[in-house]
């Protein structure tokens, strides 16, 4: 169950809101900043994942990198205290304008992921009169046994850079005065569960890559694995910190390296996930003709991932727990928003604690991908994010009934 150390207080917020275990989160990001001085492994948040202010300034202050893929996240990123030589900018459709922006902030490494984008990359650099540092993103073929939507490393995705083209990228980057040539960097999917089994032949393959690349006379100085880590969605509370351990062994014990090449990783949903819950107000409970609706204030515009891949979380009801001490008996519900759209529904058949209107509810493992892909659509208004430990600075519920002098 949600770890709530005032309840009275939480209760007064008002919903829908993003609330983060501060607590839980200084553990997780102290956990993989020990792993990272412990094996030389170095570590880039991937921003795409969560972009909120404060968890950003805490992760930053480990020392962490960060991995961007849009201009405005790398401004964002140096804004947040990140070093910006320790920024690297993916993403396969990078606009000249947000090239040249990197170039402004002075970023560790342009990450690029076609050879159209080698051309366009070295040009500016050309004619800004720069020297672009690169890595190459490979494609390396590799099923990471995910989602279809969150897989990145196979043929017929369109991220990276496959073998067919290994020859050409390396007579465009070889000797190219605009271009100071950084290194590989590999990514193939998120939500990797089969750790050892996935990320021992990600390395395998990484290394004959690797390998490949040297005897052109390319000196790989930097090999980076991208992330993927997954995370327990349905028992947040039994694994609420995924395995760091398991991941940086199986890369130290798999992957190939001279001292004078220096590894990274960027892990993004490992790093926030369990951290975050959305919180929601039943507003209606509804009797259909086969079906009970718990009808919450929340939408799919706070959290899209149920609606566009049919990803699961955890439900619970808080209040319940907390006011009756989980002794109502269960109910089985289907729990959806307020937005005009079938698909807005958080979890189907779901069985929770007897549910009744103003009871809290909390959406389980939404640290990730969910505060940072809302949107206001039907003009409704972006949850806040509130903090375990600054419950009393969050919105209060306005009371609509109260007199008025």
């Amino acid at each position: 169950m949600l770890k709530i150390e005032d309840f009275a207080s939480f209760r007064r917020v008002a919903t829908p809101f993003y609330y983060y275990d501060i607590d839980l989160f200084r553990q997780t990001a102290e956990k993989v900043a020990e792993l990272s001085e412990r094996t030389g492994i170095h570590v880039h948040y991937s921003l795409k994942a969560n972009s909120d202010r404060r968890l950003n300034d805490i992760l930053s202050s480990k020392g962490l990198g960060a991995d961007c893929v849009s201009g405005d996240e790398i401004d964002y990123a140096v804004s947040c205290g990140y070093n910006p030589k320790k920024i690297f900018f993916a993403g396969v459709a990078k606009s000249d304008k947000e090239i040249c922006q990197a170039f402004q902030v002075g970023i560790g490494a342009f990450v690029v992921e076609s050879l159209e984008e080698i051309e366009i990359v070295s040009d500016i650099a050309r004619r800004l009169g720069r020297r672009a540092p690169m890595s190459l993103r490979i494609n390396p073929n590799i099923d990471p046994h995910t989602h279809h939507y969150i897989t990145t490393g196979l043929y017929e995705d369109k991220f990276g850079i496959s073998d067919r083209s290994f020859d050409e990228a390396v007579a465009m980057v070889k000797d190219n005065p605009y271009i100071d040539f950084f290194g590989l960097q590999f990514h193939i999917g998120s939500q990797i569960m089969e750790v050892e089994d996935v990320i021992r032949l990600e390395c395998e393959k990484v290394n004959d890559i690797v390998k490949r690349f040297e005897s052109t006379g390319l000196v790989v100085r930097n090999i980076d694995l991208g992330g993927g880590l997954g995370v327990d969605y349905d028992d947040p509370d039994g694994h609420p910190i995924p395995d760091f351990e398991t991941w940086f062994r199986t890369i130290s014990d798999n992957l190939e390296r001279r001292p004078d090449q220096t590894l990274h990783i960027e892990p993004g949903r490992s790093l926030v996930a369990q951290s975050g819950s959305l919180i929601t107000e039943v507003l209606y409970v509804k009797k259909g003709e086969n079906k009970r609706f718990l009808m919450v204030d929340a939408g799919m515009n706070d959290l899209i991932r149920p609606a566009l891949y049919g990803a699961y979380h955890k439900i619970e009801n808080v209040t319940a727990f907390y006011e009756d001490n989980n002794s109502r008996d269960t109910r089985v519900y289907d729990v959806v928003g307020p937005v005009c759209e079938s698909s807005d529904c958080f979890g189907k058949e779901r069985s929770l604690a007897k549910s009744r209107r103003g009871d809290r509810i909390a959406i389980r493992s939404a640290g990730a991908y969910g505060q940072v892909m809302a949107s206001r659509y039907n003009m409704r208004p972006f949850a806040p994010s509130v903090y375990s430990d600054r419950i009393a600075e969050a919105p209060k519920r306005k009371d609509y009934f109260a007199e008025v002098d």
